[in-house]
């Protein structure tokens, strides 16, 4: 089975955790792409997609959000599942899923949505990424729970091996 894992990040962190989620798949057998969502043309080749976006100011990356309008009808007729990555501090802030994640949950049927916190490193911001972080008074440092990424990754895993049987009862 092929997976499909699209990161839309600005800074490196959310593609961290695309890869992270491709290493679970990959040891649990699957042929795993990762790929930025500007670089996917089409999705025939894959069985599965997993697709991540970095939040900031409350709002999926453009790049991501451009791939679902692209390629909606593919991705509803195939098990999808999709993270966000932004919150950051102890607890994380801000709390709860992007406004647009119920509305991309619905539109391509995903099987579910997950908030990972996130890493801010302020000394590789843009003036103006400064002046939101400023504004808003983020808390700087890696809060990513590697574990929990993991352990949804390993969920993913083991939905696909079920959906492989479940096809191949369908076979015979």
């Amino acid at each position: 089975m092929r997976v499909l894992v699209a990161v839309a990040s600005r800074h490196g962190s959310t593609r961290e955790i695309g890869e992270a989620v491709a290493e679970v798949l990959r040891g649990s057998g699957f042929v795993v792409d990762v790929l930025d969502p500007d670089d996917v043309d089409g999705i025939a080749d894959y069985d599965a997609v997993v697709l991540g976006s970095s939040v900031y100011v409350g709002r999926w990356a453009a790049s991501a959000r451009a791939l679902v309008d692209r390629l909606a009808g593919a991705l509803a007729s195939r098990p999808v599942w999709l993270f966000s990555s932004g919150p950051v501090g102890d607890p994380p802030a801000p709390a709860g899923d992007p406004e647009e994640v119920p509305a991309l949950v619905s539109r391509l049927h995903a099987r579910g949505h997950r908030t990972f916190s996130g890493r801010l490193d302020k000394g590789g911001l843009a003036l103006a990424e400064r002046a939101v972080v400023a504004l808003v008074q983020a808390e700087q440092g890696d809060f990513r729970a590697w574990v929990d990424i993991q352990d949804w990754s390993a969920g993913i895993a083991s939905e696909l091996h079920d959906e492989e049987i479940r096809r191949l009862r369908y076979v015979r």
